[in-house]
């Protein structure tokens, strides 16, 4: 794995690069990013991908699932992290009913998530049942993420959040799935929630840079979501998030001593308050003083 070196420019990473990076067995990082500041920081911190989710309808908005987040909704989002993100790429997901009802009117969407967002990869989920949007998507231009595996978007389908590809037949739907996808020529491909065996058979049938969540050390790459990776999710987590900060323990103690703070008076203190000019001072004492007078 190289890094790159300090004092030198940081390359713009592409589509070509994410395929540079799976031949020379290169590990591919991504996270999710849902506004201009975490975007900043996570694009200034070297990560290669930068993935706006749309689990933002549960990190950032509070609903259950991700099936209400709107086109709308998403775009609102995905502007203000193509903000903050210079190097990485920015890959945008496809809300539920915005590619399904036929490919015409996903096309339409892709188009806007890459006209109106900025976004240079769109994400859809679905494996072989996917293929002529994807064909679609590309023939026009529209580099697109591949999601097999746990697809949240078919919660309802699926009965729940449930790991998937158990079975052989399972196993053998995936690698189909897989493969389908590659050939249509999906840009990358998220492996989310299946067992790290079929994960590794996955990444090793694929050209395509595979990037897992809940999928093992096999695959070619790794996303984590920003709120997981910081503990600021509520609630339980799944299996494979790893917190590598607290910052919902930062932020409970500079809020609580903040508050503390100014019901003590401590704050603002004499040096973080604005100060009349001195001649201005002396004015308003004379003016004060004349008015006093009056009033004895």
């Amino acid at each position: 794995m190289s890094l790159t070196p300090i004092g030198e420019p940081r390359q713009k990473i592409t589509v070509a690069t994410l395929r540079e990076k799976k031949q020379r067995h290169e590990p591919i990082t991504c996270l999710t990013s849902y506004d201009f500041a975490s975007a900043r920081l996570v694009d200034e911190a070297g990560i290669d991908m930068v993935l706006v989710g749309d689990s933002l309808a549960m990190t950032m908005l509070g609903h259950e699932n991700t099936l209400s987040i709107t086109v709308d909704e998403m775009l609102h989002h995905v502007k203000a992290v193509r903000r903050g993100v210079k190097h990485a790429l920015l890959v945008a997901d496809m809300p539920y009913g915005s590619y399904q009802v036929d490919a015409q009117e996903g096309l339409r969407n892709a188009t806007r998530f890459v006209k109106e967002g900025g976004a240079e990869v769109v994400k859809v989920e679905g494996g072989e049942k996917r293929v002529d949007l994807v064909r679609r998507l590309v023939e026009a231009e529209i580099p697109v993420a591949g999601h097999i595996g746990l697809t949240p978007q078919s919660v309802n389908l699926m009965g729940g959040y449930k790991v998937q590809g158990k079975s052989l037949a399972g196993v053998e739907q995936l690698i189909r799935d897989a493969v389908a996808l590659d050939r249509a020529g999906v840009a990358c491909l998220y492996l989310e929630g299946i067992p790290r065996e079929a994960a590794a058979l996955v990444t090793a049938e694929v050209s395509a840079p595979t990037i897992g969540i809940g999928a093992g050390p096999g695959c070619d790459g790794q996303v984590l979501v920003f709120h997981d990776l910081l503990n600021l999710t509520f609630g339980p987590t799944a299996k494979f998030v790893r917190r590598y900060g607290d910052v919902a323990a930062e932020i409970t103690n500079a809020v609580q001593a903040y508050r503390a703070d100014v019901l003590s008076r401590k704050f603002p203190s004499d040096a973080e308050s604005y100060h009349l000019p001195k001649e201005t001072q002396g004015a308003l004492e004379t003016v004060l003083e004349r008015k006093r007078a009056m009033r004895r």
